[in-house]
């Protein structure tokens, strides 16, 4: 199945170290934050949706979401938010961006496997200033002949990938823990996925029933299972 790959794209958020656990304690800190002015639950609600409203001007990543935190905050609040409650939202982001990288079990051992076999690269999306600087924290960096920060991950979006890499789609074979992000793109354009689950998704990347019912992708409980048959 796997014998025309030439390159090996590894997502990175939830995929080589975890990401979506720290979103899910900064919503819970906003919310009790502004308690004040609505319940918590309406308050990640209300957040959800102005994060999904602002990703065409903000994108995706930590920054973005400091912005929408700030947004949202000051339309609970009816524009009553007072300096001091500011800079805590501010620092919620700041401790987001702070955070160490925590790799996912298995990880450098399966880019050590990998490494020489094939061409590996980084295909994420995000800010690329924040998205550079955990790669270097990460100790990655010495694995991957390239790294592309997407701004999208759509299947235009890997075409374009597969030209700057001089590659045909079946020679790429795609890793990721995201349904909608790193694997049925890559189906539809006719490359390899191969989906290694995290036990939190953000809600903007959950798929249908009917979407995850395709068979031309294969899905792993743990990445190190990939060299088994790669």
């Amino acid at each position: 199945m796997y014998k025309n790959i030439k390159v090996i794209a590894f997502d990175a958020d939830d995929t080589l170290w975890v990401n979506e656990t720290y979103f899910r304690e900064a919503e819970h800190q906003f919310a009790k934050l502004l308690t004040a002015f609505e319940t918590e639950n309406k308050i990640e609600q209300e957040l959800f949706k102005t994060e999904i409203k602002n990703l065409d001007l903000y994108g995706y990543g930590v920054k973005g979401f400091m912005l929408s935190m700030v947004e949202c905050a000051l339309e609970i609040s009816n524009n009553n938010l007072n300096p001091t409650l500011l800079n805590d939202i501010l620092n919620i982001g700041k401790e987001m961006l702070e955070k160490p990288i925590e790799l996912l079990d298995g990880v450098e051992e399966v880019l050590k496997g990998l490494q020489g076999k094939y061409k590996l690269i980084v295909a994420t999306k995000g800010d690329l200033l924040d998205q550079e600087r955990k790669l270097e924290k990460s100790g990655l960096l010495q694995y991957f002949h390239h790294i592309e920060v997407m701004s999208e991950k759509k299947a235009a979006d890997y075409k374009k990938l597969l030209s700057h890499l001089d590659i045909e789609s079946k020679e790429l074979l795609m890793i990721g823990n995201s349904l909608k992000s790193d694997i049925l793109p890559l189906v539809k354009i006719g490359a390899s996925a191969i989906h290694v689950p995290f036990h939190t998704t953000w809600a903007h990347e959950e798929v249908s029933a009917i979407e995850q019912s395709t068979t031309a992708y294969k899905t792993v409980a743990s990445i190190t299972e990939i060299l088994e048959f790669v």
